[in-house]
């Protein structure tokens, strides 16, 4: 009688194992895969190490060899015949995928006999780029129509791609709008054809074509090609684009490969409002006489005190990444009015809250002789303005509208609610501070709270008048309350807090008692508290962050979505 041995213990399942008692398999399963049952064949089962035994039996009697229990076999023959079949599946597909490969390979080496030339008889064709939509420089063949259509040369990538039968519907971008193009006929017989993957950046010549009634294509035209050229190939299979930033990829593998997310559609909108919304700003700031100026990054001062300054060696000194271009911009003030500046700010916080980043976009801008009324007044101007205007183009508009569809331009004017009116409602409600106690006069209001009040009262806030003990040391006090300060938070519903802004200290004696109170060292400040030495004027300003602005009317979840390459703690790459 035959006999194969398994121990489940030592056993293995692969070659080296034998099924002797010297080389025992693991699992019955593979040992039924390896040696079908039949007549005189018994197999025989322990477990060398682990099997309980009596404390009083004989310690020999745990390495006896028993046959496998009828339950064990017929357990173990179900799930070996499960595994015949689906291995026999996995090689008939096997054989399938090779057939469909050798098949295809034969058909690629006929493609490329498939040789296309183009027409000379046609007319020159006109380069455009694909959001070009001027009749008087694109014509459309209508479907009733034989008119000719205007003979195009479009150059792009390939965004989206369907093959049918005889036809290829390609759909072309080139960073300034999308384009339907068709492949019929010869065409699609091409080996490039036949091998167009998604991001192949291609050149085509054709008819510009009205699409027929019930069909769909951006702008409502299509492209009917008569000649085509692959500029650069793009990878495939494994290497493709969708592959490298699939859309449930993890967030990392997304940052890791920005540059390739740029390339959606959702990415590549937000960009587009960012650039609008820039533009926005400076035609605002242009119609209230405000000159942009571009102070330095490299600095030796601190702004928003010394935990978030990043520091490097400069030439033997000590010097910083600017946190703020605030108190240069109060230096222009005397000689070139009210002003602004649109320069990236540098923060080492180490934070990992989706509204912080360690490099942004801080829209700062300082106005002269002015009351604090005055400066909320114009902030109010500002935000309203600029969203008009960035609402007044209608693709930035239509983008706004497909990444926030629920976007609304916010009623004025603002609320308006004090800093100790906000203590005073996040008690009512029953919303707690960090230490989860009750808040109290004091407190500096916490991002979670902040946000959830704002998205509770769902409208834009300027919350004014902060304590001085939580506030920077420039900011004037409220000559009112002289333990609040005449500062001010815009708070925007999903984001929170967007502007930080307040009217600066003007007098001399003031700003000096605040570098001893904060113990700061007021020679550095030297040339900043010269300003009230000579003509010295009340004056006020803020800084907008410019990622933050964008979440909230793109209503995206973090400001990470918001700059080209985001830098936060951890990510300085790529």
């Amino acid at each position: 009688m035959a006999s194969i041995y398994i121990d489940e213990d030592v056993g293995r399942d692969d070659p080296a194992a034998t099924g002797a008692e010297s080389a025992p398999y693991k699992t019955l399963v593979y040992a039924l895969l390896q040696h079908a049952p039949g007549e005189g064949t018994q197999y025989l089962t322990r477990k060398s190490q682990t099997e309980p035994t009596d404390k009083d039996a004989d310690p020999a009697s745990k390495l006896e060899w028993k046959p496998a229990t009828k339950s064990a076999m017929k357990k173990a023959t179900t799930l070996c015949e499960q595994r015949k079949k689906k291995a026999a599946k996995e090689q008939e597909l096997a054989i399938r995928e090779k057939q469909e490969a050798e098949k295809r390979k034969l058909v690629l080496e006929e493609a490329k006999k498939v040789v296309i030339k183009e027409d000379p008889s046609l007319p020159k064709p006109v380069k455009i780029r694909l959001d070009v939509t001027d009749p008087e420089v694109v014509t459309l063949r209508t479907p009733e129509s034989e008119t000719p259509g205007t003979r195009v040369r479009v150059l792009g990538r390939v965004h989206r791609l369907r093959a049918q039968k005889d036809v290829i519907f390609i759909t072309l971008t080139d960073g300034y709008g999308y384009l339907q193009c068709i492949l019929a006929g010869d065409l699609v017989k091409t080996y490039d054809a036949m091998t167009l993957t998604l991001e192949t950046s291609l050149a085509i010549h054709g008819e510009m074509r009205a699409v027929p009634p019930k069909q769909h294509a951006p702008n409502d035209r299509e492209l009917h090609a008569d000649f085509f050229t692959v500029i650069g190939r793009a990878a495939g299979d494994k290497e493709a684009i969708t592959t490298r930033v699939a859309h449930d990829a993890d967030p990392q593998t997304l940052m890791d490969n920005r540059h390739l997310v740029l390339r959606g559609e959702t990415a590549s909108s937000v960009m587009k409002v960012r650039a609008a919304v820039l533009r926005a700003f400076r035609k605002t700031f242009e119609a209230n006489r405000m000159l942009e100026v571009t102070p330095p990054a490299m600095v030796q001062t601190q702004v928003e005190g010394g935990s978030t300054l990043f520091g490097f060696d400069y030439y033997g000194e000590n010097a910083y990444l600017t946190q703020s271009s605030q108190l240069y911009l109060e230096t222009c003030l005397p000689s070139l009015g009210d002003v602004f500046c649109i320069c990236p700010s540098f923060r080492a916080e180490k934070s990992l809250t989706r509204r912080h980043l360690s490099e942004y976009t801080h829209i700062e801008a300082e106005l002269d002789f002015i009351t604090f009324d005055d400066l909320l007044d114009h902030l109010e101007e500002v935000i309203c303005r600029v969203i008009d205007l960035t609402l007044a183009d209608p693709a930035v508009a239509s983008a706004i509208k497909h990444l926030n569809p629920d976007f609304k331009v916010p009623s004025r004017p603002f609320k308006r609610m004090r800093y100790s009116d906000a203590i005073q409602w996040l008690v009512e409600h029953e919303i707690p501070n960090e230490e989860g106690n009750p808040h109290q006069f004091g407190d500096d209001i916490a991002e979670a709270a902040e946000r959830r009040m704002t998205d509770i009262i769902n409208q834009p806030i300027f919350l004014t008048h902060f304590p001085a003990e939580i506030k920077a040391f420039y900011m004037k006090k409220d000559p009112q309350d002289r333990r609040v300060t005449e500062s001010v938070d815009v708070l925007m519903p999903g984001v929170g807090e967007i502007v930080g802004g307040s009217m600066r200290m003007d007098d001399w004696d003031e700003l000096m008692a605040a570098y001893q109170h904060e113990g700061m060292d007021p020679k550095p400040y030297y040339w900043y508290t010269d300003q009230r030495k000579y003509g010295t004027s009340p004056h006020g300003g803020y800084g907008l962050g410019l990622e933050r602005f964008l979440a909230w009317m793109c209503a995206r979840y973090t400001v990470r979505e918001c700059c080209l390459y985001p830098r936060f703690t951890g990510r300085c790459t790529p």
